[in-house]
């Protein structure tokens, strides 16, 4: 009884700390698409793939979302035809690169000040790393949920790439509601209009701009409130998830791990994904560890956790198919694990 108490307990901290950050990526996510003209915005992205990765890696300052708010921005950003490695780069740099973690680090590690310098050059540049990985996939459809692909503007003149697409889109299939987040806006009070190419393509954002302030706030009220439905339905499981993880697995036996460089960078990883603390307050949690394990293993916290956890899993599902968050995680891990490796032997 005690156990099912505490993993109760955990379920409910870990919800009522991500769904604000929840809340506010979906405001984001509305934003773009009813207030930002998405022409403009694509067309101010870098077109090469190792700074169009860093630019949506420093997306994080503009919009100050954790690891559960930028899901749904970054999945916005792929519909309005965001390059895949802008959208990368910001789904895994944001969480952490953005004033806000920023100066939480800071306020908890203000005696060593490298542990904040560290986790921002990490994560910024495995964010930009993996983004820069990907754009080696010409077409990022396939890696994509069908509802999140179909709802991709197509590419033109692009020959054979652009023919692959199309034949892509057309093979696709209805999807259960659940994976068509953001690919819809209730137009209509009850009058879902889904958020095809024909409508991306027409300028959803300058449609919209010649209505009343108060019929766009209207629209950007009840796509949050879809949206927010069907993401936050995701974020309870992950949440299930990781609270019963928590409890069934003894936190003794991660921490009896951490007595070597080595280990020890092993442990805390396991421990950020396990744990699944929002990034504007694992500094403070991390803090805790500080006297006990390297500064290697605290930084392996701080750069994984907030790319890779339980509760996130679940969001990140809603945008990429199952082989690309492998893909993402398995790279996120290899590049932390030999950074933070690379510290415990040469900066300790």
């Amino acid at each position: 009884m005690n156990q099912l108490n505490n993993g109760f307990t955990l379920f409910l901290s870990l919800l009522v700390e991500a769904i604000p950050f929840l809340l506010l990526g979906v405001l984001l996510s509305g934003v773009l698409l009813l207030f930002v003209d998405e022409r403009q915005l694509i067309a101010a992205m870098p077109r090469n793939p190792f700074l169009g990765a860093l630019f949506g890696g420093c997306g994080g300052f503009l919009f100050p979302v954790c690891e559960c708010g930028n899901v749904p921005v970054a999945r916005r950003l792929l519909i309005q035809g965001a390059p895949a490695p802008v959208a990368i780069g910001f789904l895994l740099a944001a969480p952490t690169i953005n004033p806000v973690v920023i100066w939480a680090t800071w306020v908890a590690f203000r005696d060593q000040p490298e542990i904040v310098l560290l986790r921002v050059v990490f994560s910024l540049g495995i964010a930009t790393i993996i983004g820069w990985v990907f754009s080696a996939q010409v077409d990022i459809r396939p890696l994509l949920q069908k509802g999140v692909a179909r709802s991709m503007p197509t590419t033109e003149g692009r020959g054979r790439d652009s023919r692959r697409q199309s034949s892509f889109s057309s093979s696709i299939d209805d999807t259960p509601t659940l994976l068509q987040s953001g690919s819809f806006l209730l137009g209509e009070p009850g009058a879902p209009i889904r958020l095809d190419t024909t409508v991306l393509q027409g300028n959803l954002a300058a449609a919209t701009a010649r209505k009343p302030l108060n019929d766009r706030l209207r629209l950007l009220l009840e796509n949050t409130v879809q949206e927010l439905r069907e993401l936050g339905g995701i974020l309870v499981l992950g949440s299930a998830i990781a609270a019963t993880i928590q409890v069934a697995v003894p936190r003794e036996v991660i921490l009896n791990l951490g007595q070597s460089p080595i280990t020890s960078i092993l442990a805390m990883m396991l421990l950020a994904s396990i744990v699944s603390i929002c990034s504007t307050v694992d500094a403070f949690f991390a803090l805790a560890f500080a006297s006990t394990f390297t500064s290697g293993a605290l930084l392996a916290f701080l750069v994984f956790g907030p790319m890779v956890d339980l509760k996130a899993i679940g969001l990140m599902m809603s945008v990429f198919r199952g082989r690309a968050i492998v893909y993402i995680f398995a790279l996120a891990a290899q590049l932390v694990f030999l950074l933070t490796l690379f510290v415990n032997f040469y900066l300790s």
